[in-house]
């Protein structure tokens, strides 16, 4: 099992909600399976009971953590990591804050068009 890093919110995501708001938003689909996937890839996991629910996600990319910090947004969520790190996206550019200091993937939108590239290639 790989790094977590999960969407988090006062309201609780239901299945409904994740699946009528995905509609929405033409890259993501809502599978059957509650996975969030891009061009067949899975981005995401909503796991809970259908009233109440988390959607997380484990990355394996910039991608995966662009597309995540995306999620965060259209949910009006927070992105947080295992260890407390804060993933967000401010002025166009995909961050982590951690501990008082940011590290920056890059351009949201230069990350998402570079494609699925992993970390260990």
């Amino acid at each position: 099992m790989g790094y977590e890093l999960r969407l988090e919110r006062d309201q609780p995501l239901t299945v409904d909600e994740v699946s009528r708001v995905l509609e929405t938003e033409g890259d993501l689909s809502f599978l059957e399976s509650r996975d969030v996937v891009v061009d067949g890839n899975v981005v995401a996991r909503w796991s809970g009971d259908p009233g109440s629910g988390k959607l997380a996600g484990q990355p394996s990319s910039d991608w995966h953590v662009a597309w995540l910090a995306r999620l965060a947004d259209v949910f009006g969520a927070r992105l947080t990591g295992e260890d407390g790190e804060v993933y967000t996206i401010r002025d166009g550019i995909v961050e982590q804050r951690s501990n008082g200091k940011v590290h920056e993937f890059g351009k949201l939108e230069e990350i998402l068009a570079a494609g699925l590239v992993e970390w260990n290639e």
